[in-house]
C-alpha cells in the first residue's frame, strides 16, 4: 500500500477507501511474523478497528489525519497498551495516552502498535534491546539506527504512514538517515513529553518519522500544542517565513568532517551540498569545534545522570534486568557529583554563547546525519565506539536548543541510503521542513524502502 498521507487522504475524500478497509488490509499485509524485530506490541485487528470505527460517521475533510495509520515508540504511552521502554520487567499499562498521541488520535490517526527501541532510549544503533536487534529496512545485516529503531523501520517498510520516536541525542535522525525517511527533531517543548518515559528530561523531544517532508509537516501541525501538565512544554512562536529564494548555510571545515573510514559517504555529502547550492543556497565554512565540544558533554558529562535519575528506583532494584551495555552507560552516572554538574552547566553556557554567533552569518547548518553506517555484527563487537561515532553530528542539538530535520539525499552503491541534517535555532521547524521538501522534490526517488515512487507535489 502507498501510505503517503496525501495519497490516503485523496482516497478517503473520494470515498474510495474507509478506515475499516485500511486497517483490514494493513493487518493482512503486516501479518503475524516480525523478522526485523520492529514491534514490541502490534495492535490486533480488533484493537485497530476500535479506532477505525470511531471515524465511521466523521467527515474526512474535518480531520487532517483521518484514517492515517501511525506507529509509536514504546517509551510513549498508548492507553490500555503496555509501555515497556524496551524492558519487560519495567512495563506498566497506562490508563491514558500521552498528550501527543491523543492529539494525533483526535486528528483522526489510527495507532498500529508500539515499536522496538534501544532500551530506555539509550543508544543510536537499534541493537540494545532484549526484543532483538531491529534490522535495517534495506539490508538485514545492517543496523536500523536507534534508539527509535522500530519506529523508523515500520514507516520505511510500509506498515505506517508516520511514526513517533524520541530524540535526545539523535534518535529521531539517525534511523531516518538509515531508512530513507524524513526525521523531524522538533524544537524542544514544541511537542509535549507528558506520557513519555524520560531519558534526559531536560533535553527529550518527541520526534516524527515520515515518508516525505510534507507528511512530517502535516503531522507536526496536529501533534504540537501547549501542554499545561508538561513543565517543559513551550508555546510555539509564530512560524518563520518560508524558505527564501536565496539562503546561506554553514558547513564544517573539511578537517572537522568525520566519515569514519567510509569511502562513499564523503562524496555523497558533497553531492548534497551541490543540491543545496542548486536550490539557491550559498555555503560558508564554519568552525564546528564548539558544536563538537558541546556534543561531548552529553555522554562524557553529568547529563548521563539524568538517565539514571529517570529510572533510579528500578535500576537499583532490578539492575540485572537491564541490557548490559545500557546498564554500563547508565550505571556510570554515579561517578558525577553535584559540583561536576554545575561545572558542566557553566561550560555548556559558554558553548551556547560561542555557538550562537554562527547564526549571524548563516540561515542553516548542514552536516551528514551520520558519517557512516555499521553492520549489526560490527556494533555488537564494539558497541560504545560505534555508537559514539554515530552521534558525532547529532549530540549537540538539544543542548543548544536547535530544531533539525534529517533529509534523505542519496544512496550508496550497496543500496543503503544516505542523508543530511539541516538545523537552525528553535522554532525554525516549518522553515526547515520547507527546505527538506525542496530537496526531496529534486532528489526523491522512492518512499522509504517500499520501492514506491516519490511523487512530486
Amino acid at each position: 500500500m502507498n501510505l503517503e498521507i496525501a495519497h490516503l487522504r485523496g482516497l478517503y475524500l473520494a470515498g474510495e477507501l474507509s478506515p475499516a478497509d485500511l486497517v483490514k488490509q494493513l493487518d493482512a499485509d503486516i501479518g503475524d511474523q516480525d523478522p526485523r524485530n520492529i514491534w514490541i506490541h502490534r495492535l490486533s485487528l480488533d484493537e485497530m478497528m476500535i479506532y477505525a470505527n470511531q471515524l465511521a460517521n466523521k467527515n474526512p475533510a474535518d480531520l487532517p489525519l483521518y484514517g492515517i495509520p501511525f506507529a509509536i515508540k514504546d517509551n510513549i504511552d498508548l492507553a490500555g497498551i503496555p509501555t515497556t521502554a524496551g524492558c519487560a520487567e519495567y512495563a506498566y499499562t497506562p490508563e491514558k495516552s500521552a498528550f501527543v498521541v491523543q492529539q494525533l488520535i483526535d486528528a483522526g490517526a489510527i495507532p498500529v502498535g508500539k515499536t522496538n527501541l534501544d532500551q530506555f532510549a539509550t543508544g543510536l544503533v537499534g541493537t540494545r534491546s532484549p526484543y532483538g536487534a531491529c534490522q535495517n529496512s534495506f539490508d538485514t545485516a545492517y543496523i536500523s539506527g536507534g534508539s527509535s529503531s522500530g519506529s523508523a523501520v515500520s514507516v520505511a517498510s510500509g506498515m505506517a504512514s508516520f511514526s513517533l520516536g524520541t530524540d535526545t541525542a539523535g534518535s529521531g535522525r539517525v534511523p531516518a538517515a538509515f531508512n530513507n525517511l524524513v526525521g523531524l527533531k522538533p524544537s524542544c517543548g514544541l511537542l509535549s513529553t507528558s506520557g513519555l518515559v524520560p531519558a534526559c528530561r531536560t533535553l527529550d523531544c518527541v520526534s516524527i518519522f515520515a515518508l516525505t517532508a510534507k507528511d512530517a509537516e502535516t503531522v507536526l501541525a496536529s501533534a504540537q500544542g501547549f501542554d499545561e501538565e508538561d513543565a517543559y512544554s513551550r508555546k510555539a512562536l509564530p512560524a518563520k517565513a518560508k524558505l527564501k529564494p536565496t539562503f546561506t548555510f554553514g558547513v564544517p571545515k573539511p578537517d572537522q568532517l568525520a566519515f569514519f573510514d567510509d569511502l562513499e559517504t564523503p562524496g555523497l555529502f558533497q553531492d548534497a551540498i551541490a543540491q543545496l547550492k542548486a536550490l539557491g543556497g550559498k555555503a560558508f565554512e564554519i568552525d564546528f569545534e564548539p558544536f563538537l565540544a558541546t556534543a561531548r558533554l552529553l555522554y562524557e558529562g553529568p547529563w548521563v545522570a539524568e538517565r539514571y535519575a529517570a529510572i533510579q528506583a528500578f535500576f537499583e532494584a532490578n539492575a540485572e534486568a537491564i541490557f548490559p551495555v545500557t546498564r554500563q552507560i547508565i550505571g556510570g552516572a554515579v561517578k558525577f557529583s553535584a559540583a561536576d554538574t554545575y561545572r558542566a552547566m557553566y561550560k555548556l553556557k559558554a558553548m551556547q554563547r560561542k555557538c550562537a554567533g554562527v547564526w549571524d552569518d548563516v540561515d542553516f547548518i548542514v552536516t551528514p546525519t551520520a558519517g557512516t553506517i555499521y553492520k549489526i555484527d560490527e556494533v555488537n563487537a564494539d558497541p560504545v565506539r560505534c555508537n559514539s561515532n554515530l552521534g558525532y553530528y547529532t549530540n549537540f542539538m538539544n543542548l543548544l536548543d536547535l530544531s533539525a530535520v534529517a533529509i534523505p539525499t542519496g544512496f550508496q552503491k550497496n543500496g543503503l541510503p544516505f542523508g543530511i541534517t539541516v538545523c537552525a535555532p528553535a522554532f525554525s521547524d516549518v522553515q526547515l521542513l520547507d527546505l527538506a521538501n525542496q530537496v526531496q522534490q529534486n532528489t526523491g526517488k522512492t518512499l522509504g524502502a517500499t520501492q514506491l515512487p516519490f511523487t512530486q507535489h
